[in-house]
């Protein structure tokens, strides 16, 4: 029996679990490219009732951060630790480099089996994969169901890449091409025509079925919704005819559809007289993307940026366990604290890992106080260097220290998006001159990064980039490696998967 009496202490604030009762399973639903303002409690015109009435019974997270794309928030999940320190600082983990999460420190996945639990991955890996050694059910998963790529046709399972690529070609370019859907370690072909996010939400509800409850369960379930490729069956659009936008009303349904598989998860988890001791948690990965009808009103910038838009995400925890459900929190969480606390609130051990960079939060003195967003020494440097004997602000990269945010480099992607359709009052995006690099906001007072402070605190500029220097001093090289034309899909039986 566990005594986890302090976990959500500070998540949920004065919200505490229940004494004495066995490991919780746990349940992490993980969105892709789902836009801050596309959930029903933010007030989105976007249905989400599942959603909405899971978070309103349990901790709604507002000042919890992910990361601006997709690879580097999944590989924080699993590690707990900062991109910089898994050489994942630059882009996305693409089909065809020859790269992966680092194997020299265990997953959370395998901190979960250490610790009792069956552990089930369904869904996006986007991990790396080019060795048997990266794949999921190599690192700590008992199961895997899904696809080891960043992206694919909803339908078909079908995904096109070659360098120079997008996420908007992954069905149309010439390239490499091939199927990428698998059931543990075996390619699937027999389920073209069926829709993605159904096909995880069964799996998902079978293995609760099929679950022995002699053990605890951790459950993994990494939607391909709502990233691109913009594809829905056409039932779940009917509902937003009010919507003018075509591709809005297309997202829109992709979010309905996912949220009714989050709700028959739900029922599954009570049909198995498991809902009440399970710990479910929503987040997204990153922040929404706008080329494919998200929205992130009233943030700053989107998918890929330095701005709120691009690194606030949706999140919220859920558990009968709670004493008291319902609540707010507004305590600085970051993507890579869920490592450290959920080992902790599962009773397991973090000895065997690196130096973690997760914060946990099963304890009353576990406030984090800052949060390093990333720093990218790839990304092409803007501007001239402003205080060169501290860090250089050509360097992309942004850094939170308690309500101040520093922003160096080129954030990219910085406009405020008002949701499609409405009349609401957008701030005007300042015409900064082209080789600007340093900008300071006071995330306290000014939320939307509407007033750069960075001309008049320099002595807070200097101290954020003395917290810059600090980490950049810690990283490991950044690792993007070029095409290896060995994983070709055609020299493996039409399928992608491990080739080396």
């Amino acid at each position: 029996m566990m005594n986890l009496q302090l976990f959500l202490l500070i998540l949920g604030q004065c919200i505490v679990l229940a004494r004495g009762y066995d490991q919780p399973n746990i349940v992490f639903v993980l969105a892709d490219d789902y836009g801050f303002n596309d959930i029903g409690y933010h007030g989105s015109e976007i249905y989400t009732p599942n959603l909405d009435r899971i978070a309103d019974g349990g901790v709604k997270l507002e000042n919890y951060y992910v990361q601006p794309i997709c690879t580097p928030t999944r590989s924080q999940i699993m590690s707990g630790r900062y991109q910089i320190h898994t050489g994942l600082q630059h882009d996305i983990i693409w089909p065809w480099q020859a790269h992966g999460l680092p194997l020299d420190s265990p997953t959370l996945a395998d901190k979960l089996r250490e610790a009792g639990y069956a552990t089930h991955a369904v869904g996006k890996w986007h991990l790396g994969f080019y060795k048997e050694d990266y794949v999921p059910t190599h690192r700590g998963f008992d199961s895997f169901y899904g696809y080891l790529t960043g992206g694919e046709d909803y339908f078909t399972h079908w995904l096109c890449s070659s360098p120079g690529s997008t996420e908007k070609d992954y069905v149309s370019i010439a390239g490499y091409c091939g199927y990428d859907l698998r059931d543990n370690d075996t390619p699937v072909k027999t389920e073209s025509g069926n829709y993605s996010t159904h096909l995880f939400t069964d799996r998902a509800i079978s293995l609760i079925k099929s679950h022995d409850k002699s053990k605890p369960m951790f459950l993994y379930l990494a939607y391909q919704a709502v990233h691109a490729p913009m594809e829905v069956p056409e039932s779940y659009v009917t509902n937003y005819d009010h919507i003018h936008s075509k591709l809005r009303r297309t997202y829109a349904g992709m979010v309905s559809c996912m949220d009714e598989g989050v709700g028959n998860l739900t029922k599954a988890l009570q049909d198995a007289g498991m809902w009440d001791n399970t710990v479910f948690i929503f987040s997204t990965d990153n922040g929404g993307q706008i080329f494919s009808g998200a929205n992130n009103w009233p943030l700053r910038g989107w998918k890929l940026s330095l701005w709120e838009g691009g690194l606030r995400g949706v999140g919220f925890v859920h558990s009968p366990l709670l004493q008291k459900p319902g609540s707010v929190n507004h305590e600085l969480i970051h993507v890579s604290d869920w490592f450290p606390t959920l080992i902790r609130v599962a009773g397991g051990s973090l000895n065997g890992t690196k130096p973690l960079d997760g914060v946990d939060h099963s304890g009353a003195a576990s406030q984090r106080k800052e949060i390093l967003h990333n720093i990218d020494p790839l990304y092409k440097p803007k501007g001239d260097s402003l205080y060169p004997d501290i860090f250089d602000t050509r360097t992309r990269a942004a850094i939170r220290v308690g309500e101040y945010k520093l922003i160096t480099g080129d954030p990219s992607n910085g406009s405020w998006i008002p949701p499609p359709s409405s009349n609401l009052y957008v701030p005007k995006t300042n015409h900064d001159a082209p080789t600007k690099n340093v900008w300071l906001f006071n995330l306290q007072s000014d939320p939307y990064e509407e007033v750069d402070l960075a001309d008049e605190r320099p002595d807070i500029v200097k101290q954020l980039l003395q917290r810059l220097a600090y980490y950049n001093s810690t990283a490991v090289p950044a690792v993007y490696p070029s095409a290896d034309p060995q994983c070709d899909p055609k020299l493996h039986g039409g399928f992608w998967g491990p080739w080396q």
